[in-house]
């Protein structure tokens, strides 16, 4: 079975599907392994350490995905790059299905299998596969890096001759693995970290870090089967942005990490909370690439409103690329290695296991996942 990995050509994408350990391990299980002649450049490994994994190095991309059983990547193709897989060819990435419809479509009319490693089921079996997570914990340690950067203050209590330098004040809105990881990395920091979220469950994870958790009486809110918070009303809105208001007045940093999956993330911060912020002080709005949680970010771009700096960056992962690289790559090798025959060294997409069922999207030229089919429905 030949296992192809093309380089990305996304723009600001410096992630790779596989690194040259997780080649080895493939390799070892006597998979065929082809890699794109500079594919680990963006992460300083050369084109000799996939060599020495046991992988051939090949310059023609078109060459490389059409001979391909497994394609493993990390974006979506492109249409050119979509003409050019055969039928069958199993297609691994994150694809976005519910924004990139026409590339789904084009996908299932090609007879391309894809597997969206969005889609993964939060399960305990699926979890070593859980590529979300993995890149949203390295998202929400890169928003606090973001955020200290561009802070006028430092982050911790320091005593000097000059006297006590207070500690800076942090907000995280969400407690999700991207909200956990930004509240345990500014605590590290040194900073003072408030944090809240519409999931009851998250208190006790907030306070396991040693965060105050801000508390406003939504009434009902839940969790989806998945873990994701559950869309609010626009009561619930409006009475979480009556409470964080004066939170955010407050505080010199703000991360907002609310998204809902599949949908426009929510909006949380307004311009008039914008405004009664202090000058000097930072959001970072981690939901830019959906929608937004923030009034006025914009995606890719740092906007400053009455002194308040608002940082809309997209693709936080790949500001940590080689160790986000790795993550991901142990992700795929787990996908990989959960369905591999050992005796037939090929990879088995068994159409009733809850986890494939969960994240295949097109086989045998349809569109098989119900979610995504709804939406596309939608669209058409």
């Amino acid at each position: 079975m030949r296992i192809a990995i093309p380089k990305e050509t996304a723009a600001g994408e410096h992630r790779v599907a596989l690194l040259p350990a997780t080649v080895q391990r493939l390799v070892d299980k006597g998979a065929e392994l082809q890699v794109e002649a500079g594919l680990g450049a963006t992460i300083d490994v050369g084109d000799d350490q996939y060599k020495q994994a046991g992988a051939e190095v090949v310059s023609g991309r078109q060459a490389l995905m059409a001979g391909a059983d497994i394609v493993l990547r990390v974006g979506h193709p492109t249409d050119e790059e979509i003409g050019w897989l055969q039928k069958d060819t199993v297609h691994v990435s994150f694809l976005d299905p519910f924004t990139e419809t026409e590339v789904i479509r084009k996908l299932a009319a090609q007879n391309v299998r894809t597997i969206s490693m969005e889609m993964l089921p939060r399960t305990t079996r699926a979890q070593k596969m859980d590529a979300i997570s993995s890149q949203s914990n390295l998202a929400g340690y890169v928003t606090v890096i973001v955020a200290a950067e561009r802070l006028d203050r430092v982050f911790p209590m320091m005593m000097t001759p000059a006297g006590t330098i207070t500690p800076s004040r942090v907000f995280v809105i969400g407690a999700g693995v991207a909200g956990l990881q930004a509240i345990a990395t500014a605590k590290r920091l040194g900073a003072r970290v408030e944090a809240m979220d519409t999931r009851p469950e998250a208190a006790e994870q907030i306070e396991s870090l040693n965060a105050k958790v801000v508390r406003i009486d939504l009434g009902k809110t839940e969790s989806t089967k998945d873990g994701y918070a559950k869309a609010l009303t626009d009561e619930q809105l409006e009475l979480q942005r009556q409470g964080t208001a004066k939170v955010c007045a407050n505080s010199d940093v703000v991360i907002t990490t609310a998204k809902v999956f599949g949908r426009k993330a929510p909006l949380i911060l307004t311009s008039d909370m914008i405004a009664g912020m202090r000058p000097g002080s930072v959001i970072v709005d981690m939901a830019v690439e959906t929608g937004g949680n923030v009034e006025g970010s914009k995606l890719n771009e740092e906007v400053s409103v009455n002194g308040v700096r608002i940082v809309g960056l997209g693709n936080l992962p790949a500001r940590v690329a080689y160790h986000a690289s790795q993550m991901y790559s142990g992700n795929l090798y787990a996908m990989i290695d959960e369905f591999w025959d050992e005796e037939a060294k090929v990879f088995n997409l068994d159409l009733e296991d809850e986890i494939i069922q969960g994240c295949l999207i097109t086989n045998a030229g349809q569109i098989v996942n119900d979610r995504v089919k709804a939406v596309l429905e939608e669209t058409s």
